[in-house]
C-alpha cells in the first residue's frame, strides 16, 4: 500500500489529490491519504510514503526533518531523506548559482546577522524555509520596510533571502515545468503574486491564477541546466520554477522537490504519467512485508 501525505489543514484544498487518486486506482494501487502528524500512523505498514501536501512543515522544520528520519528508516520516502533535507532550505538556490545555474539573484541572511538589502528599488524579502509564499513580501521604494520585515523573520530564528523583483513577472508570468522521473511532462503559466507592500499571506498559500503553457526552448534549456547541477540522482518528481530577468533571459526561482503542487488538472494525462514514473521504481501489488524485495535502492 502506498501512503499519500498530506496534513489535516491541507487535505481540502490539494487539488493533485483527486486526479492523483483516480490514476492510482486505474492502475489497481491501493493507497492511503495519511497526516504527516499523526502519530497513530504505522509507516512500516506502507510500501512507500509519497510525500504530497505536508504544507505546514515551514512552521515546524525541526518537527519535519525529525519525521523525515524517522519514516526513512521505516519505509521508502518520495522523494528521499537526502532530496527533502536539501530541499526545504533555499539556501540550495546558492549552491546551484555555484554550479553555473542561471537563478534569480539572492542574498541569504542568517540570524545575528544585520539586515542587508540588494540595490534596486523593488525587493523581495522572504524566508529561506518557506511555501505557498507565506511571511514572503514585496517592498516598491521602501526599503526601511524591507529592512523590518528581514529583521523581524531574522528574530524568529529564521533565515531570509533578499532577492530583486524582477518586473516581467507581471506581463510574462512565471513559468513552472513538472518533470516526472526526469522525463517533462507539463507546464503552467503563474501570474505575479506579491502585490506591491501588501501585507503577507496568512494562508497556506497564495491564491494563484494559473493557466497551461508551451515553455519556451531557452526555458527547457535552464530546466535540464538545473537538473544536470543537482547533487544527487534526479528523483521521481520535481518543479522547475522559472521567472525572466531584465533581459529576457530564463532565471531560477524556486526548485520545488519536496510537497510542490504538480497541477494535474492542466495537462491531460499528467496524473497517469506521474503514476507511471512511480510504478516504473516500485511495485505495489506485492504485500507490504516482502517490499524490501520490491523496492528498488535509492541512488
Amino acid at each position: 500500500m502506498l501512503a499519500l501525505v498530506s496534513v489535516a489543514a491541507a487535505r481540502s484544498l490539494d487539488e493533485d489529490l483527486p486526479p492523483l487518486c483516480a490514476a492510482l486506482q486505474a492502475r489497481g494501487v491501493a493507497f492511503e491519504i495519511v497526516d504527516w502528524d499523526d502519530p497513530s500512523i504505522d509507516w512500516a505498514h506502507f510500501v512507500a510514503a509519497l510525500v504530497r501536501s505536508t504544507w505546514d512543515y515551514i512552521d515546524r522544520i525541526d518537527e519535519f526533518r525529525a519525521w523525515i528520519a524517522r519514516v526513512s528508516a521505516q519505509t521508502r520516502l518520495i522523494n528521499p531523506a537526502a532530496v527533502l533535507n536539501w530541499n526545504t532550505h533555499k539556501g540550495y538556490l546558492l549552491e546551484l548559482a555555484a554550479r553555473g545555474v542561471p537563478i534569480v539573484p539572492t542574498l541569504l541572511l542568517r540570524p545575528g546577522a544585520e539586515p542587508k538589502l540588494l540595490e534596486t528599488e523593488d525587493i523581495v524579502v522572504k524566508p529561506a524555509v518557506g511555501a505557498g509564499s507565506r511571511d514572503a513580501r514585496r517592498f516598491h521604494t521602501d526599503p526601511s520596510g524591507a529592512a523590518a520585515h528581514a529583521a523581524a523573520l531574522l528574530a524568529r530564528g529564521r533565515d531570509v533571502l533578499i532577492q530583486p523583483y524582477l518586473a516581467r513577472v507581471d506581463q510574462a508570468g512565471e513559468t513552472a515545468l513538472m518533470y516526472f522521473a526526469g522525463r517533462y511532462s507539463h507546464a503552467i503559466r503563474k501570474g505575479p503574486l506579491l502585490a506591491p507592500n501588501n501585507d503577507a499571506t496568512a494562508a497556506l498559500f497564495a491564491p494563484e491564477r494559473i493557466l497551461a503553457r508551451q515553455p519556451g526552448t531557452d526555458e527547457f534549456a535552464l530546466a535540464e541546466q538545473v537538473i544536470a547541477a543537482l547533487p544527487f540522482a534526479m528523483p521521481l518528481y520535481a518543479r522547475i520554477d522559472v521567472l525572466r530577468d531584465e533581459h529576457g533571459a530564463p532565471v531560477l526561482l524556486e526548485l520545488e522537490l519536496t510537497e510542490p503542487s504538480l497541477f494535474f488538472n492542466y495537462a491531460d494525462g499528467s496524473a497517469a504519467r506521474f503514476v507511471d514514473a512511480l510504478l516504473g521504481d516500485i511495485d505495489f501489488h506485492l504485500r507490504p512485508t516482502e517490499k524490501k524485495f520490491l523496492v528498488r535502492p535509492i541512488d
